[in-house]
């Protein structure tokens, strides 16, 4: 089956053409939302967490406070480092089972760290939902309520534009409305099907 990775920078839009892209019937595999399952209670990454960034990063009813912990790795990158050592390969283990158990033309792996995380080479082409910077801040703060000196750390852990664009098989220009995005995602989901069939 074709694999392919969407990302983008925070507030790219990338969620909405995945969304757009289920509507089709095209199987996507979340990495945020495998991200949630692998730190839930009882799994063995969430005592790892507070073993090693301590015990104040976990909430009253046992669940992860991701808000907390999202403002010690942005502003630590070694704390972010610690992190990732510790849910990444669960990760990428997590989405492997998910991949494998699709059913559909293409399956999708949907990942804001693609590139960077080395899940890039678990798909067979990479396609980039790009804005330019200023309207990922824009969008961002307008959506998620965050101070702008938040939305910066998050761009700065991730990759730059021009390198993520620069890694892509297929760059998606989402810097018009949501219907332009949409007519965008029908021509990508056209040449999807036809590698797919390929």
């Amino acid at each position: 089956m074709l694999r392919v990775g969407i990302t983008g920078g925070i507030g790219s839009g990338k969620t909405a053409l995945t969304d757009w892209l289920s509507t089709q019937g095209v199987v996507i595999v979340d990495a945020d939302l495998a991200a949630r399952v692998v730190v839930e209670p009882g799994q063995p990454a969430l005592a790892e967490i507070a073993a090693q960034l301590g015990q104040e990063y976990l909430l009253p009813d046992g669940q992860l406070d991701r808000a907390a912990l999202r403002k010690l790795v942005f502003a630590d990158d070694t704390k972010r480092r610690t992190l990732e050592s510790i849910t990444h390969p669960r990760i990428r283990d997590e989405l492997t089972r998910q991949m494998a158990a699709a059913q559909s033309a293409y399956v999708v792996l949907s990942s804001p760290l693609l590139l960077e995380s080395g899940q890039s080479e678990m798909v067979d082409l990479s396609v980039v939902v790009d804005v330019p910077e200023a309207v990922q801040i824009e969008r961002t703060m307008a959506r998620d309520q965050n101070e702008r000196a938040l939305v910066e750390q998050i761009m700065a852990a991730q990759l730059d534009r021009a390198t993520r664009i620069s890694r892509a098989d297929i760059v998606i220009d989402n810097s018009g409305s949501l219907e332009a995005l949409h007519i965008r995602g029908a021509q990508l989901h056209r040449t999807l099907l036809a590698r797919a069939s390929a």
